[in-house]
This record gives structure tokens, sequence and C-alpha cells, in this order.
């Protein structure tokens, strides 16, 4: 079956089986890596990617109910040159220690700032809560998340 999608702004048009998963097709047909494949049964999130600008566990869908739809990947944000707040926020608050769940964190994330700028600590947990990490104990995530916040409120951001 023939899919169009725009990942992370770039147009794409793939012929995919229709079994085919989405976070296999961003890895293995798009070569997008970041998107991590953990659980594959939607517990853990780090397969969590941005489909329509909304918060999606790739696992739980196919590649063709993205057809039409915009997807952002961890790829889209930030690059080697200057890190997203999330990433730099990550990094200066130790938010990660194995990283296999960051890229899925940082979308939640994203997804949260986007629909409340200034959440409260209470607010961030609930906004990860479908999103698992082993190492951190999801102190340090949270800080990274105010460190974000506060970076992309300010004026020089």
């Amino acid at each position: 079956m023939k899919i169009q999608t725009k990942i992370n702004g770039h147009l794409r048009e793939d012929e995919v089986e229709p079994r085919l998963l989405l976070v296999h097709y961003l890895r293995d047909v798009a070569g997008l890596t970041g998107t991590h494949i953990g659980c594959e049964t939607s517990l853990c999130g780090a397969c969590t990617v941005l489909l329509n600008g909304e918060a999606v566990k790739s696992c739980t869908l196919f590649a063709v109910q993205a057809d039409g739809g915009e997807i952002t990947t961890i790829e889209a944000l930030g690059n080697h040159e200057k890190l997203h707040p999330l990433q730099e926020g990550f990094w200066e608050e130790h938010g990660l220690q194995c990283g296999f769940c960051t890229p899925g964190m940082i979308l939640a994330a994203y997804q949260l700032l986007c629909r409340n700028p200034h959440p409260s600590r209470e607010e961030i947990r609930k906004g990860l809560e479908g999103n698992l990490c082993r190492c951190t104990g999801y102190q340090h995530i949270v800080k990274a998340i105010e460190y974000a916040a506060q970076k992309i409120g300010s004026p020089d951001a």
C-alpha cells in the first residue's frame, strides 16, 4: 500500500505492508533510528513520536494510519550545533542515564510544553505518565523539563 507522510518537515511517499508498525516504518523505511523500540506493547513510551501534533506510541499504530499525517521524531529537535531547550535541559539537569527512554520522554515533554508552557511539577509528572524510565527516578527528568520551560519562556531563547 502506498502512503504519503510528512516526516520532520519532509514529504515522503513509500510503499508499505499494511501490517507494518509506525515505529518500524520510521526506523527501517525512513531511516530515523532515534525512535526507540522498547516493549512493543505501549507500556514504556520509548517509541513516542508526534503525529499531527499529538504524542503517540508508534508501536501501537500501523504506518498506514499515518497516511497523510505529519510526523515529528526526535531528529527534528535541535542539531549538533544547537540543542533544543528540552535536549539541553536533559543534558544540564542530568535527566538521562542510559538514554533509551530519552527520545520518547522529550517528545512527550514537547507536547506538554506546547499545551502548557509553564507546568507545575505535578503537571510535568502527569504529562509523562505513559513514559517509563528505569534509571533516573524521574527527579532529574522533571528538573530538565522545568529547565526547558524556563528557557523557552525567556526572551533570549
